[in-house]
């Protein structure tokens, strides 16, 4: 690419991604949705306007690191406090429950022998981008519904972040193992070792963000130096521990989320990620997204996938919730709650594209779970809550 493509391709690609991404919002889907659409149809596979080039992968990794910082800084510990053992029970059971159906979903589709090298990695992949949970489409269908601060929507809440922290810490475990050359002691060894260097060093560092940020409120210094420090960490976690740059990322938004300007922080970071880097982002999925590869047998998988990815959530999270008591229709609503999927399971999708565990043409399954799942989310949760549900 030369010098100055690199202006025409940004201008095409932020353009395209706002169009459609408003245009995803007007008919009530997710906007990351219509952006990841607008990136399909300017890349190569349709228009050709744009290709995916080593430049737009590193604005790309830039955005999925901020993306990860951002949730890492709405991340409330005191929520996880709060709700305790029966949220960290139905959010293990909503990564493990989604994990096997993806898993043996792959088996089912392309392989008769599980532990072959490649085939095992491929159906795992499969298995974690299932895993992860984004409750944003929830939360605002309990708000509008007056219910977010009862036990139910609470306990999603706490589910969906724990969900998230357990999703992260399996990526990276599983990452780690990919690389031959590693066992799997050796990758979890590193992997605690990372954290126990988070947490003492985050201690350090969150004190003295605390003591600047009380000596310097709502001052750009605080984010300028926070998003420095999410890319130090980043760098740490690949480069140190062989743990996913994400990881690193996401702990540096947890180690500053409970400062008193943590949501200033984060609309800052909001800003870089809405003006450009988000978009590029999730077009660079629709650039990668190979429509020629797509046959019968993809669009097979495809509906299976959203089919499965669904189910799993809903027995996973609602048995668990079940078991720890909640009845009625209590249960089933926090099973389909946690039903939704969106930035983190892209994320994971990307990093397996990354490493060579997912081919482009999968990209399809991923963007139809998120369509899928945040527009029945919300249809169901109204319906649980209608007094013609309690009649059944």
């Amino acid at each position: 690419m030369e010098k100055y493509e690199v202006f025409k391709s940004l201008a095409i690609i932020i353009v395209a991604a706002k169009l459609f991404g408003l245009g995803a919002r007007k008919i009530k889907a997710p906007q990351v949705a219509g952006e990841i659409v607008a990136g399909l149809l300017i890349g190569p596979s349709v228009l050709g306007l744009v290709g995916y080039s080593d430049f737009i992968g590193y604005m790309a990794e830039i955005g999925v690191i901020i993306l990860m910082f951002t949730a890492g800084l709405e991340t409330k510990l005191s929520e996880l406090r709060k709700n305790g053992i029966k949220s960290l029970i139905i959010a293990c059971a909503g990564v493990f429950i989604p994990l096997v159906c993806g898993t043996f979903l792959y088996f089912a589709f392309y392989s008769m022998s599980p532990w072959g090298s490649d085939g095992f990695y491929k159906a795992v992949a499969i298995g974690m981008i299932l895993t992860a949970t984004s409750v944003s489409i929830t939360v605002e269908t309990l708000k509008e519904l007056g219910k977010l601060s009862e036990t139910v929507g609470t306990t999603i809440t706490s589910a969906a972040i724990i969900d998230d922290v357990i999703g992260i810490l399996v990526l990276t475990l599983f990452l780690g193992t990919k690389d031959a050359t590693q066992d799997f002691g050796y990758t979890l060894l590193k992997t605690g070792l990372f954290f126990v260097a988070a947490i003492i060093f985050g201690f350090i560092i969150y004190k003295v963000f605390k003591f600047e940020d009380k000596r310097h409120p709502h001052t750009r210094r605080i984010p300028i130096i926070g998003l420095a420090m999410c890319f130090a960490l980043s760098f740490a976690a690949e480069r140190y521990f062989g743990v996913a740059d994400i990881t690193g990322a996401y702990v540096a938004g947890v180690i500053l989320s409970s400062l008193d300007d943590s949501t200033y922080i984060s609309r800052k970071m909001d800003i870089n990620s809405y003006m450009i880097f988000g978009p590029v982002f999730f077009a660079s999925i629709g650039l990668q997204t190979d429509v020629r590869a797509i046959n019968s047998t993809v669009l097979l998988f495809s509906l299976c996938f959203v089919i499965v990815g669904m189910a799993s959530k809903i027995i996973g999270c609602g048995s668990a919730g079940r078991l720890c008591g909640f009845k009625g229709r209590d249960w089933m609503k926090i099973g389909v709650g946690m039903m939704t999927r969106g930035e983190v399971a892209l994320i994971v999708a990307q990093k397996s594209l990354s490493v060579g565990l997912l081919d482009g043409a999968y990209f399809t399954s991923v963007i139809l779970l998120i369509i899928a799942s945040s527009i029945i989310t919300p249809l169901l949760l109204k319906f649980l809550y209608t007094e013609k549900a309690k009649s059944l």
